[in-house]
């Protein structure tokens, strides 16, 4: 390297790299990337990075200001105006929880415009934001995943309970096909619980996924890789005190949440190598956070997450924890990698 190639680099790494933690979105999962935003903007080390908050909330895209004041965001650049100078990110930490951060169309924006951001990239978000298509997508590749049927927004009618029944028996879960936080999610028990759950599903989303039910250990696990390193996180066993992961459980408290999850080393082995696989399979970028649930031995794909809560009690800064990194470092190489 020439002379002024090392000089070059010393000067660039004094300055500062802007990092835009983009947040909010119009779903009911607002709120809790909201508090991702936060934590994710704790996390990422103030020494090497300027950090601002973006919200995207209700058409109107806002830089959170120090003073607690706003600035309107440039969309054919991202640029904003702080403190009388314009300020363009280096690069994006997506932390939108549902649309549009983790079904693609963000990150569409993003490529076209050339900002580098943390999360996978279109195909890989609009493919896991959709549970139905992922699932039947993954099973293609050997995954093993819960059968299930998609009940079409306007058609529901056309598919009488019985049908449903036949198909993935009782308890079965309704829950809406895309989004998160198990917002609309039911566990149904009987015939006549179907119904109402698939109005409740509805309410939240275009298409309802009715998934066979499946008894056993849920686990998460998750995962990040850079250009150098492969890093597979300690597992997570979730032991909900209701009848399933639901909102209150995730964000109240409800549930019991044990890292490492008490597995037998092979089968951490096991969940660890498929984790890492499906990252690879799937060519992710950034962290992402796949559940499962072990059923007699047998390890089934529940969901994959592109954007997971970041939260200092998520799941991920727990498991981060546990493997005895440090956040920041691990940050670091989100943006860096």
């Amino acid at each position: 390297m020439s002379h002024t190639g090392g000089h070059d680099t010393t000067y660039r790494k004094m300055e500062k790299k802007t990092v835009a933690i983009i947040c909010g979105g119009d779903s009911s999962e607002h709120d809790v990337s909201m508090r991702s935003a936060a934590g994710i903007a704790s996390f990422i080390d103030a020494e090497k990075y300027n950090i601002y908050k973006v919200e995207i909330h209700a058409g109107k895209w806002e830089a959170l200001l120090d003073d607690g004041t706003r600035a309107v965001v440039d969309r054919n650049d991202f640029t904003f105006t702080a403190g009388g100078k314009t300020i363009k990110p280096d690069f994006c930490y997506i932390t939108i929880h549902g649309a549009p951060g983790e079904n693609g169309v963000l990150q569409g924006y993003l490529d076209l415009i050339g900002m580098p951001y943390s999360t996978s990239g279109v195909l890989v978000e609009a493919l896991t934001y959709d549970k139905f298509v992922l699932n039947n997508y993954m099973r293609s590749l050997g995954v093993r995943v819960a059968d299930s049927m998609l009940v079409l927004k306007g058609r529901e009618n056309e598919v009488s309970d019985d049908d449903i029944i036949a198909r993935v028996g009782l308890p079965c879960f309704v829950k809406p096909a895309r989004g998160g936080s198990s917002f609309g999610t039911t566990k149904v028990k009987t015939k006549e619980e179907l119904r109402p759950a698939i109005s409740l599903a509805l309410a939240e989303g275009e298409d309802v996924m009715v998934e066979a039910f499946m008894k056993g250990t849920e686990i998460t696990c998750g995962c990040y890789k850079t250009k150098e390193k492969s890093v597979v996180f300690p597992i997570t066993e979730v032991v909900p005190e209701g009848e399933f992961f639901d909102y209150d459980a995730k964000y109240n408290g409800q549930v019991q949440e044990i890292t490492p999850a008490r597995l037998d080393e092979r089968t951490t082995e096991r969940v660890q190598t498929l984790t890492s696989t499906i990252y690879d399979l799937l060519q992710c970028r950034g962290i992402i956070r796949i559940d499962y649930i072990i059923v007699a031995g047998t390890i089934n794909l529940l969901e994959i997450n592109t954007t997971p809560g970041m939260t200092a009690t998520s799941f991920i800064p727990q498991q981060v924890r546990a493997a005895g990194l440090d956040i920041k470092d691990v940050m670091t190489d989100i943006i860096e990698g």
